[in-house]
């Protein structure tokens, strides 16, 4: 390619990671929204009845979907028309087929339901079938993208993601009944499939074969230690949320689902950046220059702990008061829960995944979150019956540092680079130390002289004093 050309290309890169990652904020910020909307429509049990709904579709899907339709990925750009459609095809069945499997785990008629899932059992088959809908349908948010028709996905997420929050919002807002909402969800979960259908029929067609037992076996085994990964590692994310679940109301529930927000606030963080150097480290590992990765992976941790230590900070000192201005002071419990939080998700500063990509060790990650699953389920039941709410995260917060002591071992094994050169440890030590140090001041004075102002007043406040202690010393440093 000449030089004009490249640019051209690249340009229309940006575009289209910058139209996608445009939808996939606009989405989780409605993700985000949509409970602070409905903390002040239902009451405290509906609303744990909510989570719990999310949280048990959240952990199914992980199972069914098998990373399947990721897959895709691989298997359609470099296929041709007939080819694709088969591919396309034998995904939608496999969906389809484990979509209604998992619609019978979460469904009344299974005997061997979980016990925390009894609140649910009242709304009889709505959860089913929106299960099943809802792991059939998924393909609709990978496809449109895959095939690079970039703005027919943003439209379609867009459209859906709006229709989902005025509907629910509505909905709650008019009748506070879960039955409602479970209704609406399933006529949002309807139009997705419709959707998705359309979208087949229009650019594949329905012609046959639907299926062939040697190319289904090929997309098997080219998924399957990826997608037992991905399952492990959800599985692994919300195990606290289920111990949480078991051992305490509805309503305290609510609470810890509130405080993990956090986490997934921190990962939308954390992968813009990963996706910007992910193109170059992948060029400097084809090109053997394994130190040069590992620099380049150094110096986006770098950037993310310079942004992210200072938020988590003033999280952590602001708990409370963030967590009372949101979702008001009836869940207050939640701020407990999200400091512990805070000191776990410091690990995520260090972001492995991608090196572990890169580097082709995926049974080995899928072997490492199994172990890691066998251990942090304990520690968080345990936390749960002695420390209460905030001790059934411990689990998670112990299995996120477990991971990278793990990973950071493994690579300095596979190519001799040793731990304390594997990342700009002084850097980020002395960020963590300016965070702390800000919060600390911010602290303070918030609660020295403006102890009895409104909630937004001292979080003004704590934010500017942060900002005036942490922003000279280290915003202007290049990481």
């Amino acid at each position: 390619m000449s030089a004009a050309a490249k640019a051209i290309a690249a340009q229309g890169l940006a575009r289209r990671a910058f139209s996608l990652g445009a939808v996939k904020a606009f989405d989780n910020a409605l993700q985000f929204l949509l409970p602070v909307v409905l903390v002040r429509c239902l009451d405290a049990h509906t609303f744990g009845e909510y989570r719990l709904f999310w949280l048990a579709v959240g952990t199914v899907m992980a199972l069914a979907t098998f990373s399947m339709p990721g897959a895709l990925y691989y298997f359609l750009p470099r296929s041709d028309a007939p080819r694709r459609r088969l591919y396309i095809h034998q995904t939608l069945a496999f969906l389809a087929c484990t979509g209604l499997a998992a619609a019978f785990i979460v469904s009344p008629l299974n005997p061997w339901m979980p016990t925390t899932l009894a609140p649910l059992a009242k709304y009889g088959a709505l959860m089913p079938a929106f299960v099943a809908l809802w792991g059939t349908s998924v393909l609709l948010d990978y496809l449109p993208t895959i095939e690079e028709r970039i703005a027919l996905q943003a439209y379609a997420n867009i459209s859906l993601a709006l229709a989902r929050a005025a509907l629910v919002a509505g909905g709650a807002w008019l009748t506070g009944d879960m039955g409602v909402i479970l209704w609406l969800l399933l006529a949002t979960v309807l139009l997705k499939l419709a959707l998705l259908l359309a979208y087949i029929g229009r650019f594949h067609g329905w012609g046959r074969p639907w299926f062939k037992p040697a190319v289904f076996g090929e997309q098997i085994r080219y998924t399957a230690p990826f997608g037992l990964s991905s399952a492990c590692y959800v599985l692994r994310s919300q195990a606290d949320q289920w111990v949480a679940a078991t051992l305490f109301t509805l309503h305290s529930f609510a609470s810890f689902s509130i405080a993990a927000i956090l986490g997934q606030l921190v990962n939308i963080f954390r992968t813009s950046v990963v996706e910007a150097f992910m193109p170059s480290m992948s060029r400097l590992e084809a090109a053997g220059e394994l130190k040069s990765m590992m620099e380049m992976n150094a110096r986006a941790n770098a950037m993310v702990g310079m942004l992210l230590m200072p938020m988590l900070g003033f999280v952590f000192v602001f708990a409370a008061e963030i967590v009372s201005l949101v979702y008001t002071s009836a869940y207050v419990d939640a701020a407990a829960v999200m400091r512990v939080y805070v000191v776990g998700l410091l690990a995520l500063v260090v972001e492995l995944s991608s090196v572990l990509q890169l580097l082709r060790q995926g049974m080995f990650n899928l072997g490492m979150n199994i172990a890691i699953l066998a251990v942090s389920v304990p520690l968080s039941w345990a936390g749960g019956v002695h420390l209460g709410l905030a001790g059934a995260a411990a689990g998670s917060v112990a299995a996120l540092y477990l991971d990278r002591m793990i990973v950071l071992r493994r690579i300095a094994a596979i190519f001799g680079v040793p731990l304390r050169a594997q990342q700009h440890w002084r850097e980020l030590a002395g960020y963590l130390a300016w965070s702390a140090l800000a919060a600390a001041a911010a602290w303070l004075v918030v609660h020295g002289f403006f102890g009895e102002s409104a909630l937004v007043v001292r979080l003004a406040v704590g934010f500017i004093v942060m900002a005036l202690v942490y922003a000279p010393a280290n915003l202007g440093r290049r990481p």
